[in-house]
């Protein structure tokens, strides 16, 4: 059924509010899942918010939380989220970047006491609309093996850039470094289909074609093998070495109701490019490699499709399964 954005924002929003959130709390993730909902990406969508209401309930998010200052120090700071949902913590940090990035020429935030944070590529559009470039980096629940190994380690760790343009929509690189994203195997498993080799791996580290050894016993596997793996390990560090975040094993899935406080940890890093080559030059080098990349008729840019479907739903409206919507609507009806 197709709703109107700001109903499915109000859905979600009282939702979440019913679960235990408070208001600025549930109004920044509503606001987040309907806008991801719009990209054309329903998996980080409204689809979330069943689950945000049961973590909420179940207490492995705290409801009542507001994320602190923890440190600082010219270019850097630290934020605790204090084991909310998240998305206030990020709208915080990404505006401590690009403040710190117009006084320094960088700026750094890493937010601590975390857990899922969405779609990256959406909070750092604001920091492509500052003209600035972004980077955002999250871990996750294990799922991924350190090369060699028999058991996830590494979480899927999503990473994301944006690099703003002058008269266009920005460049947005979103993506995790497993070769498909969980959701896959798990409709595989529903469906009683087997998955291609080399999506996942068994308990011994070896690839499988069953979806339901790769998900009760095994792991996913990195992208690009060994170079996956490696990217991992650095993404891993960042997150949860620099701001003392939980690592992914100490970490229970995203996708259960039940579980800990997952405590994960995010960076976000703004650069002005004024500070370098200057404004002016960096767009005329972006706009150099965007020229060439359409040279070729066959390709898209990063971003561009997520773009088009906001600018879709801004009229059409937002497509919801029947099934979701009222699960939905009895949450929020409380």
């Amino acid at each position: 059924m197709k709703k109107p954005s700001a109903e499915l924002l109000e859905l979600a929003r009282r939702a979440l509010e019913r679960a235990g959130a408070r208001r600025a709390m549930a109004e920044r993730a509503a606001q987040h899942l309907v806008q991801a909902e719009a990209q054309g990406l329903p998996t980080h969508g409204m689809s979330r918010v069943p689950f945000y209401c049961a973590m909420l309930k179940n207490g492995r998010a705290d409801g009542n939380a507001k994320p602190t200052l923890r440190t600082e120090r010219g270019a850097v700071c630290l934020i605790d989220n204090c084991d909310a949902l998240p998305y206030e913590a990020c709208a915080w940090a990404v505006d401590e970047t690009v403040v710190r990035a117009r006084r320094n020429g960088i700026g750094f935030a890493g937010i601590t006491h975390s857990g899922h944070v969405g779609v990256l590529g959406i909070h750092l559009l604001p920091v492509g609309q500052a003209g600035m470039v972004g980077f955002a980096f999250t871990n996750s629940p294990a799922a991924i093996p350190a090369w060699g190994g028999r058991k996830a380690l590494f979480g899927t760790d999503p990473v994301a850039a944006v690099f703003p343009r002058a008269d266009a929509d920005p460049l947005v690189i979103d993506l995790a470094l497993t070769t498909v994203i969980r959701g896959k195997i798990m409709l595989a498993a529903q469906r009683g289909e087997r998955i291609p080799e080399g999506w996942a791996l068994d308990r011994e580290g070896k690839p499988t074609t069953d979806p339901k050894e790769a998900i009760e016993h095994g792991s996913m596997f990195p992208i690009g093998g060994l170079k996956g793996a490696m990217l991992a390990l650095m993404f891993e560090l960042i997150c949860s070495a620099l701001t003392g975040a939980a690592i992914g094993p100490e970490a229970d899935s995203f996708f259960s109701e039940q579980g800990n406080r997952p405590r994960v940890g995010q960076a976000f890093l703004a650069v002005d490019p004024g500070a370098l080559a200057g404004q002016a030059r960096y767009f005329e080098r972006v706009e150099a490699v965007v020229t060439a990349m359409q040279a070729d008729p066959e390709v898209r840019l990063p971003g561009a499709r997520r773009f088009a479907a906001a600018q879709r739903a801004a009229t059409e409206g937002l497509e919801v399964p029947d099934d979701l919507l009222k699960r939905i609507e009895a949450l929020a009806a409380g």
